[in-house]
């Protein structure tokens, strides 16, 4: 893991030629973890902060209505202005798209970006929506049933990925 996030965030810098108008935005919850380890990457690389924050996506979701249960709304912390900013969506599993495009839809509404790229730890196929990863750490196809499950140290897990069978 710790590999792909440090490739990532050397891409990041030279597609974008350092950290002008750059920030990170993780998708909760597992985005905002691989977000904030890729600005400690990036700081050590530069010896520069990049400007760090989270987007709960939960009331952008195209399945709320069809829920049982209620969702459980965590809270959108990106304190800068994201106007006229190069922003990199962060999440951890990229499968049909659909999370992304809640994730653009709550970023509109905070402001106009002058660009948006996406950061993705797995891309594991199976889009629904044209959307692809301008960064993936790892392309792990997978079959349509099965899942894809990311474990993160800062849960008190031991990081990994895990295929789950359907």
């Amino acid at each position: 893991m710790n590999r792909a996030l440090t490739r990532i965030s050397h891409e990041i810098l030279e597609r974008n030629k350092g950290l002008s108008a750059l920030a990170l935005v993780g998708i909760r919850s597992g985005g905002e973890f691989l977000a904030r380890r890729i600005a400690a990457l990036i700081n050590q690389i530069e010896h520069a902060e990049v400007p760090i924050g989270e987007l709960d996506i939960t009331l952008y979701r195209d399945d709320l209505s069809l829920r049982k249960d209620q969702p459980e709304i965590r809270k959108t912390t990106i304190p800068f202005n994201i106007t006229n900013m190069k922003i990199v969506l962060v999440d951890d599993v990229l499968f049909t798209g659909r999370t992304i495009r809640a994730a653009l839809d709550g970023l509109m509404d905070l402001g106009r970006p002058s660009e948006v790229q996406l950061a993705v730890l797995v891309d594991r196929g199976h889009r629904q929506l044209p959307i692809r990863a301008n960064y993936v750490g790892k392309s792990l196809p997978t079959a349509k049933e099965e899942s894809v499950q990311v474990f993160f140290k800062e849960l008190g897990q031991v990081d990994r990925v895990s295929i789950i069978p359907a």
